[in-house]
């Protein structure tokens, strides 16, 4: 059995990722989804959240908002809507952000409005958690 994967995490700006690890951990609808080489495969949504990932015995977090994963045996692409690095994160920007999206959850508005709200603050919680871990 193979020791290592191949990873791809993607947004749609950008190729946040691509190389061999050994093993994966993603946030997901029920908690932590993990993966390791020789994974059965699987699609999977990916929630916001901090997903890490395992490289030469040293984890690397990375900040992610909702997507979907594909996963085999010897692979596994990670398609986010964004993916950020701790140090990369602005935390006053979060922090109002996410002062912005409780704002318009107490409007009611449109049931549309409502969830993009929901997507917002959950993005905004995601980078403020995962700012406040920029040691990685």
């Amino acid at each position: 059995m193979e020791k290592t994967f191949q990873l791809e995490i993607i947004t749609p700006e950008r190729q946040f990722y691509t190389g061999q690890v050994e093993s994966l951990v993603l946030p997901a609808l029920d908690g932590e989804y993990g993966v390791l080489p020789g994974h059965e495969p699987v699609v999977t949504a990916v929630e916001p959240g901090e997903a890490r990932f395992k490289v030469d015995g040293t984890w690397h977090n990375v900040i992610v908002t909702q997507g979907f994963a594909e996963i085999t045996s010897e692979y596994a692409v990670v398609l986010v809507s964004t993916a950020e690095r701790p140090e990369e994160i602005d935390a006053a920007r979060a922090q109002r952000a996410k002062e912005r999206a409780e704002e318009r959850l107490r409007q009611h508005e449109s049931r549309r409005e409502y969830f993009r709200s929901k997507a917002a603050l959950a993005r905004a919680n995601a980078r403020l958690h995962g700012s406040s871990r920029k040691m990685s």
